[in-house]
């Protein structure tokens, strides 16, 4: 009996499978660990809260930085996750020669509904491990947003974030590298 073997790609053969027509715009999936993983559907609570999310973020900061919504950021050499929304450093190209990378980004945030386990147990150890020093879930399932800070590896070679914070939908939340602009989160909590 022959086992099968389980395929890991680098960030570069998930780009010549890309080239190569094996995925479309249509397919929704990303790289994560070197696994192609289908990218849940967006419910519509979710669907609201990043088009809320993403206004808000515009009108405060959205001249200053790029704010990239559901594209691809390049992690570790086998990690292109697709965030629901990433605030990046300016580029001159506009991130046309390459996708942002931990030294550009700023924020990373996920909306998470059904998605809200997978967040925290596959992405915020994979974000850690990258060096993501400021990750946010907007928790749609307990109405709050957590927010981690401060990314570590233990000497298990586990990451984590030291840093673990609860932040309730009728209050606000400084961006992190902008002194005293703040984000209104009853503004993007969809309310029904």
């Amino acid at each position: 009996m022959i086992a099968a073997t389980r395929r890991k790609f680098t960030i570069d053969e998930y780009h010549q499978l890309i080239d190569l027509g094996f995925f479309t715009e249509n397919d929704k999936i990303e790289l994560i660990r070197g696994d192609i993983i289908d990218m849940a559907p967006k419910r519509t609570a979710h669907s609201v809260c990043n088009s809320l999310l993403w206004k808000q973020l515009y009108e405060l900061i959205g001249k200053q930085v790029e704010i990239r919504v559901q594209e691809p950021i390049i992690l570790l050499a086998n990690s292109e996750p697709e965030p629901d929304v990433v605030i990046a450093n300016k580029k001159e190209d506009n991130y046309l020669s390459a996708h942002p990378t931990v030294a550009d980004i700023i924020l990373l945030i996920e909306i998470s509904d059904s998605t809200l386990q997978y967040d925290r147990e596959t992405k915020l150890p994979l974000y850690a491990e990258a060096g993501i020093n400021n990750y946010w879930i907007v928790n749609l399932v307990d109405n709050h947003l957590e927010v981690y800070t401060n990314s570590f590896s233990d000497n298990q070679n586990k990451f984590g974030y030291r840093n673990k914070s609860i932040v309730l939908p009728n209050e606000n939340i400084e961006i992190p590298n902008f002194n005293q602009v703040y984000l209104r989160l009853a503004a993007i909590f969809p309310t029904k």
